[in-house]
């Protein structure tokens, strides 16, 4: 019979750390994590069910943590009973056995599955749209990056530096690279080999060529 617990590391859920410490405190042997990314197919849950064996004593966070809705913690309880696997949620306060917590009233009861649908709902919006504003700062700091680097390459160049010592700390592989950048922003080359507008390169290949009028 062995202790086992499991978290499901939503971006705003508060009490990881704190849940941890109490599993360890209770003598769970294994603290399974469920990352936020694995939301919809979370195979950690599922590996964990099926690795259940008759006698074991499971701990949650919270059922609304673990489970999706009525229906999965119908199935997750007929699971439970059929292994006579012992059932903990510390934030319900919900023992089946009734040692850790007291038994719950009716009423007690009856609130927490008929609250389950509307806390997933809850925790599954603010874990959403935490991870969208996380995207879109890393979006913007790319975008930003990525015009920093540009603004460098103008700046140099107009400062008097050589395609090459440009090219150097650019990070560019190609020095083509640093010619598109002058041309995207209009650059008119004026020294060296290069001089005169940036042509792009099928017009270098196949320059046009004027007929003389007779």
């Amino acid at each position: 019979m062995a202790k086992v617990g499991y978290i499901f590391l939503a971006e705003a859920y508060e009490s990881v750390e704190s849940d941890k410490a109490w599993m360890e405190k209770f003598g769970c042997v294994k603290i399974v994590e469920e990352n936020a990314e694995d939301e919809k197919l979370r195979p950690e849950w599922k590996a964990l069910l099926m690795s259940l064996e008759r006698g074991d004593e499971l701990v949650l966070s919270k059922f609304s943590n673990a489970l999706r809705g009525t229906r999965e913690l119908s199935y997750f309880l007929e699971l439970c009973r059929i292994k006579v696997i012992r059932i903990i949620s510390i934030h319900d306060k919900v023992d089946s056995k009734d040692e850790v917590f007291s038994a719950l009233k009716t009423s007690d009861f009856l609130d927490m599955i008929g609250s389950l649908p509307a806390e997933v709902a809850t925790l599954r919006k603010a874990s959403t749209h935490i991870m969208r504003l996380r995207t879109a700062k890393t979006k913007t700091k790319s975008t930003k990056s990525r015009q920093e680097r540009e603004a460098t390459i103008v700046n140099m160049y107009n400062g008097g530096h050589a395609i090459d010592d440009i090219w150097a700390v650019s990070g560019f592989k190609s020095r083509s690279s640093i010619f598109r950048i002058l041309r995207k922003y209009g650059i008119t080359l004026n020294r060296g080999p290069h001089s005169g507008p940036i042509k792009k390169w099928n017009e270098r290949k196949n320059p046009i060529i004027k007929e003389d009028k007779q």
